[in-house]
């Protein structure tokens, strides 16, 4: 594991705000709506993180950059955002783009936060700069196939589109289920018509179709189709990735959105401090916040408290990865390494899976937990 010297010169020394680079999707393609939520967490901390005086008494300053869903745009973010002299970046909802933000952070010895991406592979070697609080795909994806097995779903029909995501979500289920008798049918979403999945469905036995695309399009398109044939009457439809959390998805697709289940990283009962974050991210948002929300609030709480502990130097805040132990809205925060992957993991945010409950969509029913 290299630990390569920071760019001699680039950390700012001179007394005034301490610098967190913020990679957050704010315009499409990126989960706009996601991006926001991030975006509200990591403010709400950096907000609170002034108001009890700062960074030994220097203000904490947010440096946005909108990566819009685009790996390129990211790492030239990064090295933007490392030129001007930011001691830590924060942040990312998308596993491709962190991937990309992940390797430049690495390559330029800045410590990376990140917030909310899960694919395991998030640097292709193991890095001492990069710390993780979303729990790895391979983990999250184990728990949402157990949920299948338990629910009697054996036949799984999984509608994908290609990205390293999808596949790797692929292949965790396949992998997970095989042994337990399951089987995994892929649908080539680049050769099929939302309406042409249905007719598969049907071929292929599947009592379980899983969104692996895009939201809202093609992903609302299939939903709508699904439901609207009644030889399909009884197919659940799920969403690892977790496109119903958001308000959008409801408003998109009304009462056809309720049942559909997804993977969240929220506890069963918030924390007193939980409690409280959730009640300021729910004023500052206008809508009840979502997981990614919680991950970017945390995100902030963890910087802050390493910054003020190890202070602003790159190099110490990498080292510091491994004695973290911070509260967070979700549970004490600790990283660890942990086998198969590459940087330093919370080892593991509570996992649920959950949907929204037909008779009352803005209520969520926790189905399984992991």
């Amino acid at each position: 594991m290299n630990t390569p010297p920071p760019r001699a010169g680039a950390e700012r020394t001179d007394g005034s705000s301490v610098q967190i680079g913020a990679l957050v999707p704010l315009t499409r393609p990126g989960w706009v709506e996601a991006g926001r939520h991030l975006l509200a967490g990591l403010e709400l901390a950096a907000r609170e993180v002034n108001d009890a005086g700062g960074i030994a008494g220097r203000p904490l300053e947010l440096v946005v950059r909108d990566t819009a869903a685009d790996p390129q745009k990211a790492a030239a973010a990064v090295d933007e955002l490392a030129s001007l002299g930011v001691a830590a970046l924060a942040g990312e909802y998308h596993s491709v783009v962190a991937r990309a933000a992940a390797a430049r952070a690495d390559a330029l010895g800045l410590p990376f936060l990140c917030s909310s991406a899960v694919l395991d592979a998030l640097t292709e070697q193991p890095t001492e700069w990069v710390a993780r609080l979303a729990p790895a795909q391979s983990h999250g994806w184990q728990i949402y196939a157990d949920f299948l097995l338990d629910a009697g779903h054996s036949r799984i029909a999984v509608a994908a589109e290609p990205s390293v995501y999808w596949a790797s979500g692929a292949r965790v289920l396949r992998d997970h289920l095989a042994p337990r008798g399951g089987t995994v049918i892929e649908l080539d979403m680049r050769a099929l018509a939302p309406t042409a999945v249905c007719d598969e469905l049907v071929d292929n036995r599947a009592t379980a179709l899983l969104l692996l695309v895009g939201n809202p399009e093609p992903a609302v398109s299939i939903v709508k189709s699904v439901r609207s044939d009644q030889r399909l009457a009884g197919v659940m439809i799920g969403a690892p990735a977790g496109q119903p959390e958001f308000a959008e998805w409801t408003a998109l697709l009304g009462d056809d959105g309720a049942p559909i289940p997804f993977l969240r990283y929220l506890p069963e009962r918030l924390s007193p401090l939980g409690a409280r974050v959730e009640a300021a991210l729910r004023e500052r948002l206008a809508e009840a916040p979502s997981f990614v929300a919680f991950e970017g609030y945390d995100t902030v709480a963890v910087l802050a408290d390493v910054l003020r502990s190890h202070g602003p130097g790159r190099a110490r805040i990498a080292e510091s990865w491994p004695r973290v132990a911070v509260e967070g809205t979700r549970g004490q925060i600790r990283f660890s390494r942990t086998p198969g992957i590459s940087v330093w993991q919370w080892a593991w945010a509570p996992i649920q899976v959950v949907d929204r409950d037909p008779a009352e969509p803005d209520r969520f029913r926790i189905l399984h937990t992991g």
